[in-house]
């Protein structure tokens, strides 16, 4: 066999290849090394530039709001019954944080003297509640509620608008803290529905006393009993934001529903992004369908 010095040519050959191979590898690990960092920075460099550019809809809090019409938690199909775990049951499958709603009993003789409607289903959902009182009625209480998974720091409510021969309406409201930080008011209502320039009138109050509270980004649910071609909401969509401008999907009655008149809007526009919007399909729990709205709350 061949041999320089005292190696044979074979193990010099063999060694050459070793050293070689040893080199490729290293500098494999060096340029992997290297895309490595380079495309770490390149992202990080691209969210800077996404928030900066975009108002950091990157770090936006995404939340849901429900807006329902429980019907006093009495289904259609069972007169006289009240069904409150239908109702919180629909809630809980909906996912959502914050919920909107109308005609809610409290104390009263067709519901139960010892049930408030409002502090049962924040039980049933886990979630913070707060009741505004529309009228006197049955030996009780009626009016709006809301239920929301953050804690309430502020809440409120306030008369509306109406004529001798028009049930008294109110509207509700409460300020909450995203975990992002982000403070948000919430609001509910439920307005007339036999003269159009009362319901009107209303739309108009409610625009006017949340202008001349704090500037937070507003969310407001509830049943404005007016269709979009109607005149109130006419008003109310040159002030908010509704989700859903065309093609929506009706939520009364509960069988085969005709109307919508059930509503989720915000404002300012900047501050929210819609993810989704959806009437639910849930027809033995009320005589309205809930709607489901899905927000990304910019910073």
């Amino acid at each position: 066999m061949a041999r320089i010095g005292k190696k044979p040519i074979s193990l010099y050959l063999w060694a050459e290849f070793e050293e070689v191979g040893s080199r490729n590898k290293f500098d494999n690990i060096m340029i992997f090394s290297f895309i490595t960092r380079m495309s770490i920075l390149f992202t990080v460099g691209l969210v800077v530039f996404l928030w900066v550019l975009g108002g950091s809809p990157l770090f936006a809090q995404e939340i849901s709001v429900l807006s329902y019409n429980i019907h006093h938690c009495n289904p259609p199909s069972k007169p006289g019954f009240i069904d409150v775990e239908a109702i919180a049951k629909v809630i809980r499958e909906s996912g959502a944080d914050l919920v909107a709603l109308q005609e809610v009993d409290v104390y009263t003789e067709r519901s139960g003297k010892s049930l408030h409607q409002a502090e049962k289903l924040g039980e049933l959902t886990g979630m913070y509640w707060y009741f505004y009182k529309s009228i006197d009625h049955a030996g009780g209480e009626y009016g709006n509620a809301l239920l929301s998974k953050f804690p309430i720091s502020a809440k409120g409510g306030f008369s509306l608008p109406n004529d001798p021969d028009t049930e008294p309406r109110t509207a509700v409201f409460i300020d909450i803290e995203l975990p992002g930080g982000k403070e948000i008011t919430f609001a509910g209502t439920h307005l007339e529905f036999k003269r159009e320039e009362v319901t009107l009138r209303q739309a108009k109050a409610i625009v006017a006393f949340f202008e001349d509270r704090s500037p937070k980004p507003i969310i407001l649910a509830g049943d404005f009993n007016a269709e979009v071609t109607m005149s109130p909401m006419v008003y109310l969509d040159s002030h908010f934001q509704r989700p859903c401008t065309e093609n929506c999907a009706p939520t009364i009655p509960q069988v085969n529903p005709q109307k919508e008149i059930d509503f989720v809007m915000v404002k300012p526009k900047e501050a929210f992004v819609v993810t989704s919007h959806e009437v639910i399909n849930e027809s033995y729990a009320s005589d309205h369908l809930p709607v489901l709205v899905n927000f990304q709350v910019n910073k």
